[in-house]
């Protein structure tokens, strides 16, 4: 799949392929007197005839902001290494005029940065190659590694899945849709996490809310049926030959 701004083969830093053009506050804990000892230093005077000892000052909150010491861009590589971490975070492609805002340093001299780091990726075969795409630049993992990754999503998404995850999937798939909490009702456990487990394995998707009770109605995938090789959900398998004889526990019940 080719997209604007984008290479076959390519992932982001992530190692996602994008489908569009890649676009502390300190805790301060004040220094408390201690509770139920309300003498100063001249009480202690006064009781001791010494010098009490000196009450640290509470300390004092700094207004809300970055805290984060920052690092001195004027050293030989510092500016370079700036734009190269402010690139890996960003989700998106980024200006020279963006950059030089963020580090507030001219636009020039984040070009130069630019320029030297992108030769320094290509030097030393970097995984990553900076690239410019929509009007920024952005970092890429090199076409020639596309291989390498595929692998290694792929093979991570075959990850079997657990049996609180196959029994989660088989509700949703004979009732749906389905609510969250009919899940729990039928399995008997808190199913929150395996839910978003197979949600983001795609195999199952919220498709609105119950009108009852206004929680969210789920229900299988494509990729569901594709994984399961079912043309359609009558296709299911019944689950009559599964279920107990219903004979068998009407007697049960009178027996006991």
């Amino acid at each position: 799949m080719t997209d604007a701004g984008f290479e076959p083969g390519t992932a982001d830093r992530n190692g996602a392929r994008p489908s569009s053009p890649p676009s502390e506050n300190d805790v301060h804990d004040a220094i408390d007197i201690p509770a139920g000892d309300s003498r100063g230093p001249t009480d202690d005077a006064a009781a001791t005839g010494q010098p009490g000892p000196t009450r640290p000052e509470p300390h004092r909150s700094e207004p809300a902001g970055p805290t984060s010491e920052r690092a001195d861009l004027s050293e030989p590589g510092a500016l370079r290494a700036a734009v190269e971490a402010l690139l890996f975070v960003s989700d998106t492609p980024v200006t020279a005029t963006a950059l030089a805002a963020g580090l507030q340093r001219p636009v020039p001299e984040i070009e130069t940065a630019l320029t030297q780091l992108g030769q320094e990726l290509d030097s030393r075969r970097s995984g990553m190659e900076l690239r410019a795409v929509a009007d920024g630049v952005r970092l890429y993992t090199r076409p020639d590694l596309a291989g390498w990754i595929e692998s290694f999503l792929i093979d991570g998404q075959r990850v079997r899945l657990t049996q609180a995850a196959l029994e989660t999937l088989a509700v949703v798939a004979y009732r749906q849709p389905v609510t969250r909490a009919r899940i729990s009702a039928i399995r008997g456990v808190n199913v929150d996490g395996v839910v978003r487990t197979l949600i983001a394995r795609g195999l199952i998707t919220e498709v609105g809310a119950d009108p009852d009770t206004g929680g969210g109605l789920f229900r299988t995938t494509e990729l569901f049926l594709e994984k399961m090789g079912l043309r359609t959900l009558d296709e299911l398998p019944s689950l009559a030959p599964l279920l107990p004889d219903l004979a068998s526990l009407e007697g049960d019940e009178l027996s006991g």
